[in-house]
């Protein structure tokens, strides 16, 4: 989440009172940063106008790449390094089933975990921009990047409290 170090932190109460302000607000030309909730809000992300994610895509290809990987290394070691016939059966038997299976769910997994960090920006040497503990429990939090809306920061107060919000807070970033 990169942006500027000065916002403005709206408030809300309620998630059906934040889905009509992102609306409001949105409507009134302001950028939003982002909105913090306790819980999932249905509806949130088509409201803000986010794009559908990429990271089924991101699944598929760790996934597949388990499954080329299992097949491969399965197919050197018991045709190549060390064959053995085992019980009558060829070297590319069945058996390659659970192995293949097992290894594309595991690159699947930790591949998306990875992704998941890095498109979160959520670096273990990060520190993180707290924007309002209460987002954590039971309040909704809308923060406006000031620095990359061409609206006043006295104009858009006044579209946050208008749009519903019960607090309307300056934050302010060091870094």
């Amino acid at each position: 989440m990169e942006g500027g170090n000065n916002f403005l932190l709206g408030i809300y109460e309620d998630e059906d009172v934040l889905l009509s302000a992102v609306k409001k607000v949105r409507a009134a030309g302001v950028k939003i940063h982002e909105v913090f909730s306790p819980y999932p809000v249905h509806g949130l992300d088509e409201a803000l106008g986010y794009k559908r994610t990429r990271l089924p895509i991101a699944a598929f290809m760790f996934g597949f790449l388990g499954t080329t990987l299992a097949l491969t290394m399965q197919g050197y070691m018991l045709a190549i390094d060390w064959p053995m016939i085992i019980g009558g059966k060829n070297y590319a038997s069945v058996t390659f089933v659970p192995v293949t299976f097992e290894l594309t769910v595991l690159l699947a997994a930790l591949g998306m975990v990875g992704t998941f960090l890095i498109v979160s920006n959520m670096r273990p040497w990060a520190k993180p921009r707290i924007f309002d503990l209460r987002s954590t429990d039971d309040k909704h939090v809308m923060a406006v990047d000031l620095d990359l809306n061409k609206i006043s920061s006295e104009e858009i107060s006044k579209i946050l409290n208008e749009s519903g919000a019960s607090e309307v807070n300056p934050k302010q970033f060091d870094h």
